[in-house]
C-alpha cells in the first residue's frame, strides 16, 4: 500500500495542472449542491418539525355561535377519523383603534383559552406568561420580536375595559392573533366559536376536506363560517424559497453532471496519456489492481480538497441565501437553517461520485500489459481519424485548420465528454441569458422611460387641522389643476381580516389615474367597482387564491365578499390592490394617505414640488425613485453566480482536453515544426481542435438552454410573466449564444495552445 500511495503522490506532483483542475472543478460542483439542497432542505423540514413539536392543527375551524352550540361543537370531537381536537373556544374580532405594539390599526382575533397547552395546538411562551385573569391578554408575537419590556402595555379598544399584556407567544397553526382567559372572552360577547382538529388522514388537501365534511356533517346548515388547513400555512411558509428552488435544484443538477463529466474526462485522458507510466509500473511489478488503485489515489487528493473546501464555501454563504429566500415570512417557531446532513452528503457524495466517474476509464490500465502500455504510449494509434484528416486535407482550409479539426476524430470518446461539458456551458448560458431578459423586462414593466414622478404624502390630518385645510378631494384636484400634471393616482391602505386567515392583510385603495400596478395584469383585470380585488402571485398563493374565487374581508365590524378579478406580475406578498369604491363598504372615511403624480414630458420635478407646497404645509414631497425589484434582484444573482461556476467549471474541461491533447501530441508538434510550421499556426491549431467542438456544442446547447428557461418561468412562484416576456429570443441573440460555445471552448485552449505554441523541437527531441 505505501508504494500504491508513493506513485500516487508522485503522479499529483507531475500532474499539478490536472490536479488543480479536478480540484476546482469538484469545488465549483460541491458548492452548487449545497446550496441548492440547503434552500431544498429549509423549505421542508423547519415546518414540519416545529409543527409536529407543537400538535400543530390540521384544521383551524371558525362556527357562528348564533348556530352552533358549545355542545354540538363538543361531540364532533367523537366522530370518526378525528385523531385529536381540542375547543370550542369562544372567539371574537375587535378593532385596535391606532398602531400599537409591531402592528398598525385594523382588527385583531381574539380567542378565549384556558391554557397554551393542549391535546392540539401547544402554543408557545416567548415571554411572559398566559392570561388566567379578566383584563390579561397573551399577544401572538414573531418569534425574535417579543421583548419583556412591552409586557405590562395597555391594549384600550372602545366599548371594553384595558386589556394588560401579560405575555408573548406564538403558535405554527395561526390559530389567533391574541389569546384570553375564558372569562375575559365571555366579557367581550364572543360572536364565533374555534375548534382544532387534528386527522388520522390528512396527507393531502382532498383527504383533510373530506375528513372536515365528515366531522361538520351533524352540524346545523351554514354553521362552519371559516375553515383554515395547515396545507395553506405550510406553502406560505415556504411560498418564496419554493419560488427560487426551481433555479437552485436545475443549477445543482447541471454542476453534479459538468462534475462528472469532466471528472472523467480528466482520468481518461490522465490513463491515455500516462500508459507510458502505466507499463513502467507493471515492468516495476504493480499489479492491474494496484495501477488502479495508483489511479484513483491519484484522482482522490484533489476530489477530497475540492470537496472540503466547496462544502465550507458552500455552507458559509448558504445563510446569506437563505436570508434572501425566506424574507418577510412569519416563520413562527421554525428555525430557518440546514441540518448537518445537507453538508455530510455533500462532503461524502462528491468524492464518491468522483470516484465512480473515474473508476470506468481507469479499468483500462487494469487491462494493459506492460508492453502494450509501453508501445501505445508512444502515440495515438495512426489509423484513428486518419479518414477524417485526409478528407479535411483535401479541402481549401488552412493546414492549420484542417490539422486541428481532424484531431476531434483521432480521440471521439474524448471529444464527446469534451462537448458534452460545453453543451451543458451553453445550456446554462443560454438559461441565464433568457432569464435575465424576462427579469429585466418585469423588473421594467410599469416603469416609464423620461417620465418624472412626484410622490406627495399627506402628514398628520388630526394635527392643526382647520376650517381653511382643503379635503380630500380637493388636494387631489389641486394637485391636477398645478402645471405639468398628467396623471394623479390617490392611494390609501388599510388592515383587514381575511376569511380563513388569523392574520391581518393590507388592502390598499386607488383613486384616480390607473396605478403602475393596473399595467402589470398578467391574468384578467383591474378592478374597476367595489368587491373586486388583484393580487400579486405571492398573495394568490399563500392564500389558495386564483382569478375568479371568491372570498370575505371584515374591518371595524363589517364584511364584505370580494372577488379576485385579477393576477398582477408581481405585487406584494402581503397586501391586495381594489378601487376606492371598496371603501364606500369597507371604511366610508378613508382618506388618501399618499398621491402619485406624472408629470407631462419635459416638466421641472422640483419646481412642481414647491408648487405643492403651497396646497396645503402638511403635504410631503419627493421625486419618485423606483423601488428595487427584490424578486428580479435576486432571480439574476442566483442564476449570474451559478452560471459562472459552471462557465468556468466548462471552461476548464476544455482546458484540460487541450492540455492533455498537447502532452500526447508532443512528437507530431515537434515534427510539424520541423517541417515549417510557425508557433502561430500551432496556436490556431491547437485552438481550432476544439473551437469545432464548441460551435457543435453550441447549437445543441442553445435548443435545450431554451426549453429549460420556459420551464423555469412558467414556474417561478416570485413573479408571474406574460407572454410577452417569455418569447426573449432573437436572431442577434441566438447568434451571440452560438458564439460562446466557441468562446467557452477557445477560452479553455489559449493557455495550452500558446504552451504548445512555445514548445521547441530540441525539447521534443531530449524528451523522445
Amino acid at each position: 500500500m505505501s508504494a500504491v500511495w508513493r506513485a500516487s503522490r508522485a503522479a499529483v506532483k507531475r500532474r499539478r495542472v490536472q490536479t488543480i483542475v479536478i480540484g476546482l472543478v469538484v469545488l465549483c460542483s460541491t458548492m452548487t449542491i449545497v446550496l441548492a439542497l440547503s434552500v431544498l432542505n429549509a423549505a421542508s423540514s423547519p415546518f414540519d418539525d416545529a409543527f409536529a413539536r407543537q400538535r400543530g392543527a390540521h384544521v383551524v375551524a371558525t362556527f357562528d355561535a348564533a348556530r352552533a352550540s358549545p355542545e354540538q361543537l363538543a361531540q364532533s370531537a367523537q366522530r370518526q377519523g378525528v385523531q385529536a381536537a381540542a375547543g370550542p373556544f369562544g372567539q371574537v374580532v375587535i378593532e385596535i383603534p391606532q398602531p400599537w405594539l409591531w402592528m398598525a390599526a385594523g382588527p385583531l382575533q381574539v380567542v378565549g383559552r384556558a391554557d397554551p397547552a393542549g391535546p392540539v395546538d401547544r402554543v408557545d411562551l416567548l415571554a411572559g406568561r398566559w392570561a388566567t385573569a379578566p383584563g390579561e391578554i397573551v399577544v401572538n408575537s414573531p418569534v425574535g420580536g417579543a421583548s419583556s419590556r412591552l409586557l405590562g402595555s395597555k391594549l384600550k379598544v372602545p366599548g371594553v375595559s384595558p386589556l394588560t399584556v401579560v405575555g408573548f407567544a406564538t403558535s405554527m397553526s395561526k390559530s389567533a392573533g391574541a389569546w384570553v382567559s375564558p372569562e375575559q372572552m365571555t366579557a367581550l360577547h364572543p360572536t364565533s366559536f374555534q375548534m382544532l382538529y387534528r386527522f388520522a388522514s390528512a396527507g393531502t388537501s382532498g383527504q383533510i376536506r373530506s375528513e372536515l365534511d365528515a366531522v361538520t356533517a351533524g352540524q346545523p346548515a351554514s354553521s362552519l363560517t371559516n375553515a383554515q388547513s395547515y396545507f395553506s400555512l405550510k406553502e406560505a411558509f415556504s411560498a418564496s424559497a419554493d419560488s427560487y428552488l426551481p433555479f437552485m435544484t436545475t443549477f445543482g443538477v447541471l454542476g453534479l453532471l459538468v462534475s462528472v463529466l469532466i471528472v472523467g474526462n480528466v482520468v481518461s485522458g490522465a490513463v491515455v496519456s500516462g500508459y507510458r507510466h502505466i507499463g513502467v509500473l507493471k515492468a516495476l511489478g504493480f499489479t492491474p489492481n494496484q495501477v488502479v488503485a495508483v489511479h484513483l489515489g491519484m484522482i482522490s487528493v484533489p476530489t477530497v480538497v475540492g470537496s472540503v473546501v466547496g462544502t465550507l464555501a458552500g455552507t458559509v454563504l448558504e445563510q446569506p441565501i437563505l436570508k434572501v429566500a425566506f424574507a418577510g415570512i412569519e416563520t413562527g417557531t421554525a428555525t430557518i437553517e440546514t441540518t448537518p446532513w445537507v453538508s455530510l452528503v455533500c462532503l461524502l457524495a462528491m468524492p464518491a461520485v468522483v470516484a465512480i466517474a473515474a473508476l470506468i476509464p481507469a479499468l483500462r490500465a487494469h487491462r494493459l500489459s506492460a508492453a502494450e502500455a509501453i508501445s501505445a504510449g508512444s502515440a495515438p494509434k495512426a489509423g484513428r481519424g486518419l479518414l477524417a484528416q485526409r478528407k479535411l486535407g483535401s479541402t481549401r482550409l488552412p493546414r492549420s485548420v484542417s490539422l486541428g479539426l481532424g484531431q476531434s476524430f483521432a480521440r471521439p470518446a474524448r471529444a464527446t465528454l469534451t462537448m458534452s461539458a460545453v453543451v451543458l456551458g451553453v445550456m446554462t448560458v443560454t438559461l441565464t441569458a433568457g432569464l435575465a431578459s424576462s427579469m429585466v423586462a418585469a423588473g421594467n414593466a410599469g416603469r416609464h422611460s423620461g417620465i418624472t414622478q412626484v410622490q406627495v404624502e399627506v402628514g398628520d390630518t388630526t394635527a392643526g387641522q382647520s376650517a381653511a385645510r382643503p379635503s380630500d378631494s380637493q388636494i387631489e384636484a389641486r394637485l391636477r389643476a398645478l402645471p405639468g400634471a398628467d396623471r394623479v393616482t390617490a392611494r390609501a391602505f388599510t388592515k383587514v381580516l381575511l376569511a380563513g386567515n388569523t392574520d391581518t392583510v393590507f388592502l390598499n385603495l386607488y383613486r384616480g389615474d390607473p396605478p403602475a400596478a393596473a399595467e402589470q395584469i398578467v391574468e384578467g383585470r383591474w378592478p374597476s367597482g367595489p368587491g373586486e380585488v388583484t393580487a400579486g402571485p405571492g398573495f394568490l398563493s399563500q392564500h389558495g387564491l386564483a382569478v375568479g374565487d371568491r372570498t370575505t374581508v371584515y374591518l371595524s365590524g363589517r364584511q364584505l365578499g370580494v372577488t379576485v378579478v385579477g393576477k398582477e406580475m408581481l405585487g406584494n406578498a402581503q397586501a391586495m390592490e381594489t378601487d376606492w369604491a371598496t371603501a364606500a363598504a369597507l371604511a366610508p372615511d378613508t382618506s388618501a394617505v399618499e398621491y402619485t403624480v406624472q408629470l407631462a414630458p419635459d416638466t421641472d420635478g422640483e419646481a412642481y414640488a414647491k408648487r405643492v407646497e403651497g396646497i396645503d404645509p402638511s403635504l410631503r414631497t419627493s421625486l419618485r425613485i423606483q423601488p428595487q425589484n427584490t424578486a428580479t434582484t435576486t432571480v439574476v444573482t442566483f442564476t449570474t453566480v451559478f452560471t459562472v461556476l459552471l462557465a468556468c467549471v466548462s471552461a476548464l474541461g476544455v482546458f484540460n482536453t487541450v492540455l492533455l491533447s498537447t502532452r500526447e501530441r508532443r512528437r507530431q508538434l515537434g515534427m510539424l515544426k520541423s517541417i515549417g510550421m510557425t508557433p502561430r499556426q500551432v496556436m490556431v491549431m491547437t485552438v481550432t481542435s476544439v473551437a469545432g467542438l464548441g460551435l457543435v456544442g453550441g447549437l445543441i446547447g442553445i435548443p435545450i438552454g431554451i426549453i429549460g428557461h420556459r420551464v423555469l418561468v412558467d414556474h417561478a412562484g416570485v413573479l408571474a410573466f406574460p407572454e410577452s416576456m417569455k418569447d426573449v429570443w432573437h436572431a442577434p441573440q441566438l447568434a451571440a449564444l452560438v458564439l460562446s460555445g466557441v468562446a467557452i471552448a477557445v477560452l479553455g485552449a489559449l493557455i495550452p495552445a500558446r504552451s504548445a505554441a512555445r514548445l521547441s523541437i530540441a525539447t521534443v527531441l531530449h524528451n523522445e
